[in-house]
C-alpha cells in the first residue's frame, strides 16, 4: 500500500487516526500502531508474510541475551547479525551471487527465483542498531515484545525508510506528546512529501523514462542530458517526498525523527552531497560499519581508505543485486577518496559557483548508473552524453524540453532552499497562516487530481 494511493489516503489514514485518537493511554495506542502495522505490511507482502514476525521474535530474544549481561554476549550479538545480514543475503543477494560464480567458474547451479521481500532492506538495519546499540550499554534492551515490534514494524518507516535508530527513538515509545501543532506540522510534512512525489517526481520520470527507455540508442546528446537531468530531479523528490510523508505521518502519531535529506543537490563537495542525501543510511554506515573497521583513524593511510571503499562498497550493494550498483557505489567512493587526497583543497580555492558545478556533475553523472539497467546500458549513455556515438535523434529533445520547461524550473529551484526561505521570510506576515494553509490544499487537491487520471505512481526505493 503506497501512501500515495488512494487507498492509503481516503481509507487507511482515517481510520487508523480516528481509531488511534480514540484510544486511551500510550499502551492502547501502541497495539493499535502494531496491528496497523501489521496488517500494512502484509497487505505488500503476501509471500513471505511470516517473515517480520519472525524477525521480531527472533531479535526481541538476542536484544534480551545481549543485555543479560552474561560473558557470552558478544556471541550472541555475533549471531544475531550473522543472522539478519544472511537474510538479506539470502533473499536479496543470493541469486546475483550464484549467476557470477556460473559465469566464472565451470558450474550450473539453479539460479533460484525469489521475490524481495518488502522492506527488508530497511527495518533490518534498524534491528542492527538496536542490538549494536545494547551491546554498547547505549540503551536499554526493550523488555516490551509490544514496543520492541512496533519500532520494528512501525508503518510509516517499515518499506522504505527512514532507518530510525532505537536510541532516536526508545523513549518515544512509552512518552511522546500528541499536540495539535505537533499534528498540524505532521500533516504539512506529509503534504509537502505527496507534492514532491505525485507533481514533480511522476512527471519528470515520464521525461527520464522516454529517453532512458531508448534502449538501442536512437537518441541524440541534448536528449541524453534532458533524460539524465530529469533523473536526477526525480529520484531526489522520489525518495525526499517520501521520506517527508513517513516523517509527517510520524509526528500524526506523536513520533518525531530527524530529517532524512536537506537539501543535497546545493553541495559543494561530494562528501557534504552524501551528509545531506539519505542522511539515516549514511549514518548507520558511518556509526555501524566505518567507524567500527577504525574509519579515518587507523595507522595506515591505506587501511584509511579501504575501510571508506569498504563502506561504498556495501553502500552500493545495499541499493541492489546488480553490478551497476556496486560500480555506483565505489565511483562515489573514488570521489571522496580524491577530495580527501587533494580535490578538496583543489576546491576550496574555487570560486563557490565552480565547486558546486563540480559537484553536480560528479553526482549527475553518478545517477547513470543507478538508473540504467546493466553496465552495457551504462557504457551506452555515457557515449550518448557525450557525443560519441552517432545516431538518428529518434526522440525530438527540442519538443520535450519545450513542453517541460516549466516542469524542470520549479523543480530545480524547489531542490534549494530559496523557497523555504521566501516562506519563511512571509511568515510573519499576519495574512501568512491563511496562505500557507491554502497552499497546502492546493498541493494536496492538485496530487489528488494528478492520483485520479494516472496509474503511473512507483516509489524508486521499493525495490532495494
Amino acid at each position: 500500500m503506497l501512501f500515495s494511493s488512494l487507498i492509503f489516503l481516503f481509507l487507511f489514514l482515517p481510520l487508523v487516526l480516528t481509531g488511534y485518537y480514540i484510544l486511551p493511554g500510550t499502551r492502547y495506542k501502541n497495539i493499535l500502531l502494531l496491528l496497523v502495522s501489521i496488517f500494512f505490511y502484509a497487505w505488500g507482502e503476501p509471500v513471505y508474510i511470516l517473515l517480520l514476525p519472525a524477525s521480531i521474535l527472533i531479535n526481541h530474544a538476542f536484544g534480551l541475551l545481549i543485555s543479560s549481561g552474561s560473558t557470552g554476549k558478544k556471541l550472541f550479538l555475533t549471531a544475531s547479525i550473522v543472522f539478519n545480514v544472511g537474510l538479506i543475503v539470502l533473499f536479496k543477494y543470493l541469486p546475483f551471487f550464484i549467476i557470477n560464480l556460473n559465469n566464472i567458474l565451470p558450474l550450473h547451479i539453479p539460479v533460484p527465483k525469489m521475490a524481495l521481500p518488502l522492506g527488508i532492506s530497511f527495518y533490518t538495519f534498524k534491528v542492527i542498531t538496536y542490538l549494536v546499540d545494547v551491546y554498547r550499554g547505549i540503551v536499554p534492551a526493550q523488555k516490551s515484545l509490544i514496543n520492541h515490534a512496533l519500532y520494528i514494524s512501525l508503518f510509516p518507516q517499515l518499506t522504505a525508510g527512514p532507518i530510525v535508530k532505537y536510541s532516536d527513538i526508545s523513549t518515544q515509545l512509552d512518552n511522546r506528546n500528541h499536540t495539535l501543532n505537533m499534528f498540524a506540522r505532521g500533516v504539512a510534512k506529509f503534504i509537502l512529501g505527496l507534492g514532491k512525489k505525485i507533481i514533480l517526481s511522476n512527471n519528470l520520470a515520464l521525461i527520464a523514462d522516454s529517453i532512458f527507455n531508448f534502449k538501442s540508442g536512437t537518441f541524440g546528446v541534448l536528449a541524453a542530458w534532458i533524460g539524465l537531468i530529469s533523473y536526477s530531479l526525480q529520484i531526489y523528490f522520489d525518495f525526499s517526498g517520501y521520506s517527508d510523508m513517513a516523517i509527517g505521518l510520524g509526528r500524526m502519531f506523536g513520533f518525531e525523527v530527524d530529517e532524512n535529506f536537506y537539501y543535497p543537490y546545493i553541495s559543494k563537495s561530494v562528501g557534504e552531497f552524501w551528509r545531506r542525501w539519505h542522511i539515516s543510511l549514511g549514518s548507520f554506515f558511518r556509526d555501524y560499519v566505518y567507524i567500527p573497521l577504525g574509519g579515518s583513524r587507523c595507522k595506515s593511510q591505506l587501511a584509511n581508505y579501504r575501510n571508506l571503499f569498504v563502506v561504498w562498497f556495501l553502500t552500493g550493494l545495499w541499493h541492489g543485486a546488480s553490478w551497476n550498483f556496486i560500480v555506483w557505489g565505489l565511483y562515489f567512493g573514488f570521489l571522496i577518496a580524491l577530495e580527501r587526497v587533494f580535490l578538496l583543497n583543489l576546491l576550496h580555492k574555487l570560486p563557490k559557483f565552480f565547486q558546486h558545478l563540480y559537484l553536480i556533475a560528479a553526482t549527475v553523472i553518478g545517477w547513470v548508473f543507478f538508473r540504467t539497467d546493466n553496465l552495457s546500458h551504462a557504457v551506452m549513455y555515457f557515449k550518448k552524453l557525450f557525443g560519441l556515438s552517432v545516431t538518428i535523434d529518434l526522440a525530438d529533445p527540442l519538443l520535450l524540453l519545450h513542453d517541460n520547461i516549466l516542469l524542470l524550473i520549479i523543480a530545480i529551484l524547489a531542490c534549494t532552499p530559496l523557497i523555504k526561505n521566501l516562506v519563511l521570510s512571509l511568515s510573519k506576515h499576519r495574512f501568512f497562516p491563511y496562505a500557507a494553509g491554502f497552499g497546502l490544499i492546493l498541493i494536496y487537491f492538485i496530487s489528488i487530481m494528478y492520483l485520479g487520471n494516472s496509474s503511473y505512481n512507483p516509489f524508486i526505493y521499493f525495490r532495494f
